[in-house]
C-alpha cells in the first residue's frame, strides 16, 4: 500500500469537505472561526485537558520527577509547606485606589470616546487592537474590561 496516496485522497477529502478556500484567511478572526469562540470551545478544550492532565499527574500515569516520582521517602503522603501570604497593608490599598482615580481624572478627559469606540469595534468584531492601544493611553486596565465585559459578558468558568 502506498501511504503517501492515502495522504493525499485525506487531504483531498478534507479541503473539498471544509472548503478551508471559502476565505483568505481562515485562522486569523474570520467568520470561520468565530462560531466556535462563540460557543467557547477552544477555552472548553483547554479545560478538559488541563483536568485530563491533572488526573494522570494524580494517578501517577503521567510520572512527573519530584512530582509524583522520586519523591523523598519520609516525605508521608503530600508535600505541604507553610508560605506567608503578604497583604496590602491598608494605607497602601487606599493609595493605589487614589493613584488610579488620578490617573482617571487626568487621562480621561483627554479621549472620552476612547472606550465607546472600542465597544462599538468589538460589536462590529472588528479588529480591537488598534482601538485597544487608543484606549489604554487614557483609562485604566479595570475601565476597559468593564467596557468589553458590557459588550461580551465576562467569562464564568465551568465546573
Amino acid at each position: 500500500m502506498l501511504w503517501g496516496n492515502g495522504a493525499v485522497a485525506i487531504r483531498m477529502i478534507n479541503g473539498k469537505e471544509a472548503r478551508p478556500h471559502s476565505n483568505e484567511n481562515p485562522w486569523q478572526g474570520s467568520h470561520v472561526v468565530l462560531g466556535a469562540m462563540d460557543t467557547m470551545y477552544q477555552r472548553g478544550k483547554i479545560q478538559e485537558e488541563s483536568m485530563y492532565y491533572e488526573h494522570k499527574k494524580h494517578d501517577g500515569s503521567l510520572p512527573l520527577i519530584g512530582v509524583n516520582t522520586f519523591l523523598p521517602k519520609d516525605h508521608g503522603g503530600e508535600i505541604a509547606t507553610e508560605i506567608e501570604l503578604i497583604r496590602s497593608t491598608e494605607e497602601e490599598k487606599g493609595a493605589q485606589i487614589a493613584n488610579v482615580k488620578r490617573y482617571g481624572e487626568a487621562r480621561n478627559a483627554l479621549a472620552s470616546d476612547s472606550l465607546k469606540v472600542l465597544q462599538v469595534t468589538a460589536r462590529d468584531r472588528r479588529n480591537v487592537f488598534e482601538q485597544l492601544i487608543e484606549a489604554v493611553k487614557y483609562n485604566s486596565l479595570g475601565q476597559i474590561s468593564y467596557a468589553l465585559y458590557d459588550v461580551g459578558g465576562e467569562y464564568q468558568r465551568n465546573m
